[in-house]
Formats: structure tokens, sequence, C-alpha cells
């Protein structure tokens, strides 16, 4: 697995193609990238221009850019860049035990970038986020319900607290003390 992560790392995307270069596959096949240019070029007949071709220097200088520190140091010459068919025709022509077993490996790893550009992984913060959004939705109409509610519960408490308040006047009038009717009483002195 973590042979397959060194590879992908060492995937570069070169002219809208998924590309290796040959630097990077030297040090994986353990040969000097010369050998491996050498026998490329003793078979360039497998080896047409979409399975192979030769970095412009603008495309290594942006290439070199993307890089902190550049691990490649001076060239002498501008490094070539295989495509995954080109790739697959390297394995026919370097046949060491290490050749295989890293040319299987460069075909998983390209196998599994190309997995990832067709079904790329759930964006688990963006995910998150529209959960949240639906949950403050949720929140919002639940305090607007009970808001109404309470305009509701307020408008009846005012409506009882004014009868209440209205009985109670009409029982301060019932309980005040009437004249008398008939005789008046005179007070005898």
């Amino acid at each position: 697995m973590e042979q397959l992560q060194l590879i992908q790392s060492k995937i570069y995307e070169i002219r809208g193609q998924k590309v290796m270069l040959d630097r990077d596959l030297a040090e994986l096949y353990q040969v000097e990238v010369r050998v491996l240019n050498q026998s490329v070029k003793r078979n360039m007949k497998r080896f047409p221009e979409d399975f192979m071709f030769q970095l412009t220097s603008d495309e290594w200088n942006i290439l070199k850019s993307q890089f902190v520190i550049s691990s490649w140091g001076g060239i002498r010459k501008l490094p070539y860049a295989f495509t995954e068919q080109g790739l697959a025709m390297l394995s026919g022509i370097l046949n060491s035990d290490i050749a295989i077993q890293v040319n299987i490996n460069i075909m998983r790893a390209f196998v599994a970038v190309r997995r990832l550009i067709t079904n790329p992984p759930v964006d688990k913060v963006g995910k998150l986020q529209d959960e949240l959004n639906e949950l403050k939705a949720y929140i919002e109409e639940a305090f607007a319900d009970y808001n109404d509610i309470n305009d509701d519960t307020r408008m009846q408490l005012e409506l009882i607290n004014q009868t209440l308040a209205e009985l109670q006047s009409q029982k301060e009038l019932s309980e005040k003390p009437r004249n008398p009717i008939g005789f008046i009483k005179q007070d005898k002195k």
C-alpha cells in the first residue's frame, strides 16, 4: 500500500494526460535514467507520441515550480513523460523482476487514480454543512411555530385577564353598600 501511494504521488497531469516521468520511473525500476532512456530509444516503434513525449521547457518549469525544492537537480535533457499505455510498453522492454513488480504496482496506481476521478470521495465537510443547514431550517420552523403558539396563548391570557378585571369591578359594585330605600332615619340629637 505504501508503494502504491508513492507511485500515485509521482503521477502528474501534463497535456491533459496522466503521466510519469522517466526520472521517477528509473528510480522505481532501480536503474539509471540513461539506461531507461536507451532501452526506450532502442524500441522507439513501441512508443508513439500518445505513449511517450518529451516535455517542453515551459512544461518542465511549471512542473518544477509545483515543488518547493526540486529533487531532480540540474538536468541536461528535458525529461520524457510516459502515459499509461507507454508504461505498459515499458514492461515489455524492461524484463527484470523489479521492473515486472513495479509495473504491476504502477498499473494498480493508475487504476486507483482513474477510480478517484470517476468516483470522487464524498465531501464530508460539504455533507455536514448540508445537514447543519437542514437542522437550522427545522429549528427555525419549530421556533416559528412555538412563537405562533405563544402569541395565541398571550392573546388568550389577555382576554382572560380582561374578563377577570371586568368581573372584579362588577363584584365591587355589587358589594358596595346601597342607599336604603324608604324612610330616612334621622339622628336624634
